[in-house]
């Protein structure tokens, strides 16, 4: 029975993957049919059409008789034998040659590829002339449109032109060859070399039609607007210095006489046609006329602000020399009672020495202003760094003169903090000798004695003379954190007395029937005697906790209430 199943098995198995396989081919097939389907709908014969309405003649005939045996040579030959190896693989599948089915089917696609790609060049070459003939016939009536006006415009004002007129004349005469050659080759067909003739008018047109729109302005620029505002400047310049201004600082003559020579430069590239090289150096040549002015203007605006602000000026120098003095003099008598640091102690002599020099700089700006012969923008500067300099000395002398004041301020509220330290130092010892605890720790002694010698440092420091505030104060610091140190303690201390008696009164129910715990209250109690608080805060609780878990819980809390 195995032997008969086995083989059956094996039959059926087989039958199913032919049967796969053959899916699949027939698959491929249809894909292939397809492909080919596409290649022969594409519209090849429209397009040709199309281009029959052309002249029929040079480069068009002979491109449509080589694209017409091409199409005939897919269409004819080629797909005749893709439509063979079809029915073959067909054949081929029906009887399970799958391998040969295979290496049929690569054979059709690669022949399918071929046509695909001969149809699309055969179509991108028919659009390309078709195209090429509409493109030609719009854009060359529009060159021929902008190339009738721009002879127009220049015949019509030569005068704007100038001399550009000629060479302009002549670069529109050198179109109409071109035109005449496109029209020649239109006539024969030759579109695709029409083509190029029409996109080298268009870029040569382009810059052409632009210079005739540009050159009237650049020329009237040249011949006009900057050589009036060069005689406007020279005029200009001329009445301010009749008026006392000084401007020989500026070469304002040399500089009109360079931009002069370079005007004849100009025009005679004008003359070659080289009009974009000519708009860059005109506009530099503008943006240089319009510094002249905005130098002529910052003339008269510092003249201005000389003529306005120059009294001020001395009157400032006065007020801040008077200041400065003045804060010398009080710096000399408060030294007498406060010491200074070196660098404060110096200020005033600094000052001084900064206004001996503002002032020999003051005396020279007066000869040049009373003088003349200087520009008035550098006088104006020098008037500037001089009061900027002056207005910085007094604002030092300012501050320096509102430290002055308040060093005696200063003394003062350093008295004040240090009554209330030493109220709180004695209300601190006060508290803790009414603390009804059996005696004070030897470190409490000790930080209470460096407290009160803290503070009577402090006290030492402020009889010294002169007065060293910036030492009175970190003594001060010093006596502070010391007091605030020693009354944190002592609150400390005498809140963990109380909690050693609760815990103790707590304690008391245990000791009859734990004598353990009344051992180690004992202990505690011994330890209270002896001043050693903290020991005895430590052995108290562990006793109590140890009998009780939780108990100081409870006890801090009665604590808490009673305080």
């Amino acid at each position: 029975m195995r032997y008969v199943i086995i083989p059956i098995i094996v039959l059926i198995i087989m039958t199913v993957i032919a049967f796969l396989f053959r899916r699949k081919h027939i698959s491929e097939i249809e894909k292939l049919e397809n492909e080919k389907l596409q290649i022969q709908h594409k519209p090849i014969l429209e397009e040709m059409t199309k281009v029959k309405q052309l002249n029929m003649t040079g480069e068009t005939e002979e491109k449509f008789e080589r694209w017409r045996n091409e199409w005939t040579d897919v269409m004819d030959v080629h797909m005749p034998k893709i439509d063979s190896l079809l029915f073959d693989v067909e054949d081929m599948v029906d009887r399970f040659r799958f391998r040969k089915a295979t290496e049929t089917e690569k054979l059709i696609q690669d022949k399918i590829r071929y046509c695909d790609k001969k149809m699309n060049e055969i179509l991108h070459e028919l659009n390309e002339l078709v195209g090429s003939e509409e493109k030609n016939r719009i854009e060359i009536e529009q060159l021929k449109e902008q190339h009738r006006a721009a002879r127009k415009t220049v015949l019509a004002h030569q005068h704007s032109f100038g001399m550009t007129a000629n060479p302009l004349e002549k670069e529109l005469e050198s179109f109409n060859p071109k035109f005449a050659e496109y029209d020649e080759l239109t006539a024969h067909g030759n579109y695709l070399q029409a083509r190029e003739i029409v996109i080298s008018l268009t870029e040569k047109g382009t810059r052409l039609f632009g210079l005739i729109h540009d050159i009237p302005a650049l020329l009237t620029d040249l011949q006009n607007k900057i050589p009036s505002s060069i005689r406007e400047l020279r005029n200009g310049s001329r009445e301010m210095e009749e008026q006392g201004y000084y401007l020989q600082h500026l070469e304002l003559n040399k500089h009109l006489d360079q931009i002069e020579q370079e005007i004849e430069g100009l025009l005679k590239k004008m003359a070659d046609l080289e009009i974009e090289a000519v708009q860059e150096q005109a506009h530099d040549i503008n943006d240089r006329i319009d510094s002249f002015y905005d130098a002529l203007e910052n003339e008269v605006n510092a003249k201005r602000y000389v003529d306005v602000n120059f009294d001020g000026l001395a009157e400032l120098l006065s007020s801040v020399t008077t200041l400065t003095k003045d804060t010398s003099n009080e710096a000399a008598y408060v030294q007498q009672s406060y010491r200074l640091d070196e660098k404060e102690a110096h200020i005033p002599q600094t000052s001084l020495k900064k206004l001996e020099q503002l002032e020999n700089r003051f005396g020279l700006l007066y000869e040049r202003v009373e003088g003349g012969g200087s520009a008035y923008s550098s006088l104006q500067q020098e008037m500037q760094d001089i009061t900027s300099e002056l207005e910085q000395i007094s604002e030092e002398q300012e501050v320096f003169a509102n430290r002055l004041k308040n060093l005696r301020i200063d003394e003062l509220n350093v008295r004040t903090q240090l009554e209330e330290l030493n109220r709180r130092l004695q209300n601190t010892e006060r508290k803790l000798q009414k603390g009804n605890i059996p005696g004070i720790p030897d470190e409490m002694e000790a930080r209470l004695e460096e407290a009160d010698e803290q503070l009577y440092i402090v006290s030492q420091s402020l009889q010294e003379t002169p007065l060293n505030m910036n030492l009175v104060h970190t003594y001060l610091g010093d006596a502070e954190k010391a007091v605030a140190d020693v009354t944190e303690r002592v609150e400390e201390l005498l809140e963990n007395v109380m909690l050693i008696e609760w815990i103790i009164q707590y304690g008391n129910r245990y000791r009859a029937t734990h004598p353990e715990t009344h051992n180690r209250l004992l202990d505690a109690e011994e330890s209270f005697r002896q001043f050693r608080y903290n020991k005895a805060l430590e052995e108290a609780a562990t006793a109590v906790e140890d009998v009780e878990p939780g108990a100081m819980k409870k006890i801090e809390e009665l604590v808490k209430e009673q305080v």
